[in-house]
């Protein structure tokens, strides 16, 4: 009875799939079809590529979660299991900064959105902030009640915003004209290199594949329950982004297409007249609410699991009477809403912009390292005949030399200002080994 009771309180699979579908499907989904429109329908072939890296990370996760199933910290945890308490540090500390700055971000999408049905929001800062202020602290209170109450308002957001997604890419192919896909490919540059691009743009909208191996202690049988929602949640929105596009572009010539600040309400308005903007406006809303939601849960789920093994200050790891990390929320939060406010002080705004470019490439190496480490755990946990090792080294060294591609990718200047911000981290690192060294002496 015990423990069927604590199942009832854990994520299940639906729920699960939903954090990482979820938290892969933002708003920035939504304007991806005119981003790809500058390269022509080549674009397309940008998803394929990409989607590939997506699909092999996500074996990554999934296997090292059958390996380590019990442990919570994703990232983090699999990168200290294979290279150590240093470098799972640095993955956590990346890691933890990528979320909340990214945090701040979605709210400021989702109060863009909002101004479709509230005009005020589209010229008021001030009504800006305070609904970008108060959507933050809202979901900041359902995820400190119950990671139950959490995972089904992801469920439900999640579904909200594949409706208009799904009609789109479904509705769409029955407007489609040929014409539009010539030519095939106006960027300028050789096919390789526009491919090349075009991946390196739809690759980051694969961010947040690794999310249901973050709260493995909250997930009911999590060695099979991770796996397969990391793999189902991957191949829905790989099969959505897709065929969204597709549909997209097919309706609207690019010359238009890349010109145009919201594509998908084009391309709704197009299937249903007018009032269609409307709601492909609410999925660009619900898009952003929910993956606000799924992402503040994990801003609370990292370092708790970092301070458990004393490498982040303690007061992360304090629990509410609902087994919630609140207190890491709360402070994920406050961070996040610093972040959000700067976007309406019209100084920051670039600076803004910078934090998330930079909050990209933190998440992505953690990806580096877990490739890496799936190996090290695989050597370490289970003796694999030699076609199984093939096939290890295989899907862990192309997840790598993706990974590395993607930051590359990224551009000079955001991967100097990442390095310079992971070597941050040290100093923090060397206190808290002190300090740690000090309370056992």
């Amino acid at each position: 009875m015990p423990e069927e009771q604590s199942a009832k309180n854990k994520l299940g699979l639906w729920t699960t799939t939903s954090l990482v579908a979820g938290n892969m499907i933002g708003a920035g989904v939504f304007l991806m079809p005119a981003t790809l429109a500058m390269y022509g329908s080549i674009g397309i072939l940008g998803w394929a590529f990409s989607s590939v890296g997506g699909f092999l990370l996500a074996k990554v996760f999934s296997n090292l979660s059958k390996l380590l199933p019990h442990i919570d910290g994703g990232p983090y945890a699999y990168t200290r299991s294979g290279f150590g308490d240093f470098a799972g540090f640095l993955v956590a500390w990346c890691y933890w900064i990528s979320i909340w700055a990214s945090n701040g971000a979605l709210a400021v999408a989702f109060v863009s959105a909002m101004s479709t049905f509230i005009p005020l929001l589209g010229y008021s800062p001030v009504a800006a902030m305070l609904t970008g202020l108060g959507t933050i602290w809202l979901l900041t209170w359902v995820n400190t009640r119950s990671i139950i109450a959490t995972g089904k308002l992801q469920l439900v957001t999640t579904i909200l915003k594949l409706v208009p997604l799904v009609f789109v890419s479904i509705a769409g192919l029955f407007f489609i004209h040929i014409n539009n896909f010539k030519p095939f490919n106006i960027s300028g540059q050789s096919t390789f290199a526009a491919i090349t691009a075009a991946g390196t743009l739809t690759f980051f909208s694969f961010l947040g594949v690794e999310c249901a191996t973050i709260p493995a202690g909250n997930v009911a049988n999590p060695e099979k329950t991770i796996p397969r929602a990391t793999m189902l949640g991957t191949i829905i929105t790989t099969v959505v982004y897709v065929l969204c596009t597709v549909s997209v572009m097919g309706m609207i010539p690019a010359i238009k297409l890349q010109h145009s600040v919201t594509p998908l309400a084009d391309a709704g308005v197009i299937i249903a007249g007018s009032n269609a903007k409307y709601f492909v406006s609410a999925g660009v809303a619900m898009a952003a609410f929910g993956a606000l939601n799924g992402w503040i849960l994990i801003q609370g789920q990292i370092p708790f699991a970092i301070a458990k093994d004393k490498l982040f200050p303690p007061v992360f790891k304090k629990e509410n009477k609902k087994g919630m990390p609140a207190t890491g929320i709360i402070i994920g939060s406050v961070l996040a809403s610093l972040l959000m406010m700067m976007n309406y002080t019209k100084g920051l705004v670039e600076q803004f912009k910078f934090l998330i470019l930079l909050s990209t490439l933190t998440s992505l190496v953690p990806y580096l390292f877990c490739a890496a480490s799936y190996v090290i755990v695989s050597a370490a946990k289970v003796k694999l005949p030699a076609t199984k090792w093939a096939q290890t080294i295989t899907i862990a060294f192309l997840s790598f030399a993706f990974s590395l591609w993607a930051i590359t990718g990224s551009g000079q200047e955001i991967v100097y200002w990442g390095f310079l911000l992971l070597m941050a981290g040290i100093p923090f690192y060397v206190w808290l080994v002190a300090k740690k060294d000090s309370n056992n002496s």
